[in-house]
């Protein structure tokens, strides 16, 4: 926007002013319905125009963000605004990287926020200076805390309890489920979606079942998992061990691992989450038992409507349901949770495209999808 400065009204009097009014009101007219001015940065926002918009994943442990949300949302951003410009980071993990990297976009002029956080309580004050700037946010994948514009996710409690499902039913066929210990291991303490996957299996589990250790696992961590997997083998005993609850596929190859390293003869029916290609694999020859599949290209879509409306000035026009973060209730699409095992493999993941036959069967598993029909 043009700044006159006081030197130059008395220079050019009255008449500039009533000029630049005229200016000014013109561009308003211009845009219509389809812009909007984030108010003190005399820009308007528009998908005729473009604008840069901030893209922020949480970690690149978790095969997932990088595979798949991030390529399918910047596809869709594309597809809705053309001439818009996607500003990248991943936090690694890292909270104090993230706050630079929010900073670092409100800096270079970003009109929306899209933010799947690394420690959804401490993102508040990213928020907060995000809104401070007139920037709204989406909550992606995980709700943040703070006054964020709208968020996307699954019903992460029916996650918890369609894996704590699984693993009861995969309990009983073989006897009394309390026949021996389980073990549970629970993502982040950081992230609120574990919590809710941990209350969803827990309602589904105790009582039916022995916990014989359990553990949250700081960042996600398949290594981290793993070291504590070893410890519950060494604590309950290696023979009482009879499922192990994980909360995703990384920790549940963690738990894996420590198994085989163990000594285990057969795998104990291990749970997981996000059906990562290592996961699938896993479970067509028997290692894993389920993993649970979020269809992503929907969550990320979801997401790129949200960031577009919100920028533009407009309501995200899907179905929403209120999911309160502490600080307010933000409209929020909760898409539904599917269980994968080695019987549904090829009516989910693959049907719906997620995987090919020819990633699936590579090598050792090409033998197990010949038996399941798979090709």
């Amino acid at each position: 926007m043009r700044v006159i400065t006081r030197r130059g009204l008395a220079i050019r009097g009255l008449a500039t002013i009533w000029g630049a009014a005229l200016l000014l009101g013109a561009v308003a007219a211009c845009a219509g319905e389809d812009a909007t001015t984030n108010p003190g940065s005399g820009n308007a926002v528009s998908v005729e125009n473009g604008f840069k918009i901030g893209l922020l994943l949480p970690e690149s442990k978790t095969t997932r963000y990088e595979t798949f949300d991030r390529p399918l949302m910047e596809a869709k951003l594309k597809q809705l605004c053309p001439k818009c410009e996607v500003l990248y980071q991943n936090a690694d993990q890292d909270t104090a990287k993230q706050v630079s990297q929010v900073e670092s976009m409100l800096t270079q002029g970003v009109k929306v926020l899209i933010l799947d956080a690394v420690d959804a309580k401490a993102a508040e004050g990213m928020v907060n200076n995000a809104k401070s700037k007139n920037v709204p946010v989406i909550a992606y994948d995980r709700l943040a805390s703070g006054p964020v514009d709208y968020y996307v996710s699954f019903d992460n409690k029916k996650v918890g309890e369609v894996q704590g499902q699984a693993l009861l039913d995969a309990l009983s066929k073989g006897g009394d489920p309390k026949r021996g210990q389980i073990v549970m291991i629970h993502g982040s303490p950081t992230d609120p979606n574990a919590a809710d996957f941990k209350a969803g299996a827990k309602s589904v589990l105790e009582g039916k079942v022995n916990i014989g250790k359990e553990y949250d696992t700081p960042d996600w961590s398949p290594d981290q998992a793993q070291r504590e997997m070893e410890q519950a083998i060494t604590a309950v005993g290696k023979d009482k061990i009879i499922g192990v609850y994980a909360a995703n596929d990384g920790t549940g190859g963690g738990a894996i691992a420590a198994m085989k390293g163990a000594g285990f003869t057969t795998i104990p029916f291990t749970t997981g989450q996000d059906a990562e290609l290592a996961a699938i694999q896993r479970i067509l020859t028997g290692q894993q038992g389920m993993t649970v599949y979020k269809a992503i290209k929907p969550e990320a879509e979801a997401a790129a409507e949200m960031a577009i409306a919100a920028a533009t000035g407009k309501q995200y026009t899907g179905q929403t349901v209120m999911k309160n973060n502490g600080s307010k209730d933000v409209p929020s699409v909760l898409l539904t949770p599917v269980a994968v095992t080695k019987e549904t493999v090829k009516d989910t993941v693959i049907k719906d495209g997620f995987y090919t036959a020819a990633q699936i069967c590579t090598g050792e598993f090409a033998k197990a999808c010949t038996d399941l029909g798979i090709s």
